[in-house]
């Protein structure tokens, strides 16, 4: 009996030390559970922190580009926006810019100006050519173009018409290299997809521009832009820009 009495305790003692031990690995597995979730939490902080420092100095890298870039372009071309302001003045006369109002990055309208190309009345002509020979689905263009006057078929060609935009690159309503930014009655008639061009500051030439430009139609334009909203970074615009110069001097695709 006495043994009885004396192993009940010790029995009693074992059971609590176990219930103890079990109780602390739990509470050592728990917390361990929790020190595993803070460190994966941490690390997927780290790699978003680290993705938007690349996007910061990306954007950063850009516009710093566009700056310099427009600002020695405006200088080095001034020979030729004196000769073109001559052409045009002897032509058909004043004004010398045209102005039209664009769509910018997430619906933001700007007067973007460019050389004058077409006879002052080349507006109010426009809705009896809409249906001859247009090209671009959403996008009005014509191949042979009655408006366009012999200056302007020449400054079309290479893309001098254009020139005045880097003044836009300069203070930021354009970029070097972006999405062509559209007048606001496409813009009306686009999808959700075709929206997405929107996505970004839109620039003078981009991937479409340097694959056949206006030959290209409209939807494989809209996903060509698209592809570059995409995979767009420093060394993909060195390349369009690159790219542009030779596209230019053929004057493929351009009217």
């Amino acid at each position: 009996m006495k043994s009885t009495k004396t192993h009940r305790p010790m029995i009693h003692t074992l059971e609590t030390s176990e219930s103890k031990s079990s109780e602390l690995y739990s509470r050592f597995a728990a917390r361990d559970a929790r020190y595993i979730q803070l460190k994966e939490s941490l690390g997927r902080l780290k790699r978003i922190m680290s993705w938007k420092t690349v996007l910061r100095v990306n954007t950063i890298l850009k516009r710093t580009v566009d700056i310099v870039g427009s600002a020695i372009f405006l200088i080095a071309f001034s020979p030729i926006y004196l000769l073109t302001s001559l052409a045009i003045l002897i032509e058909d006369g004043r004004p010398i810019f045209y102005s039209q109002t664009r769509v910018a990055k997430r619906g933001r309208h700007f007067k973007m100006w460019k050389f004058r190309s077409m006879y002052k009345n080349a507006d109010s002509m426009k809705a009896d050519l809409e249906s001859d020979d247009m090209t671009g689905g959403v996008i009005f263009k014509m191949k042979h173009d009655p408006r366009i006057t012999r200056t302007g078929r020449i400054i079309r060609k290479l893309s001098i018409d254009e020139l005045p935009q880097l003044w836009h690159v300069f203070t930021g309503d354009l970029s070097l290299v972006g999405p062509r930014p559209p007048i606001p009655v496409e813009v009306a008639e686009y999808s959700c997809w075709d929206m997405k061009r929107l996505k970004v500051t839109p620039g003078l030439t981009c991937t479409w521009q340097v694959s056949g430009r206006s030959d290209i139609d409209f939807e494989t334009q809209v996903n060509l832009d698209i592809d570059y909203i995409k995979r767009h970074s420093f060394i993909m615009d060195l390349v369009l820009l690159l790219r542009t110069i030779p596209a230019v001097l053929s004057g493929k695709g351009a009217y």
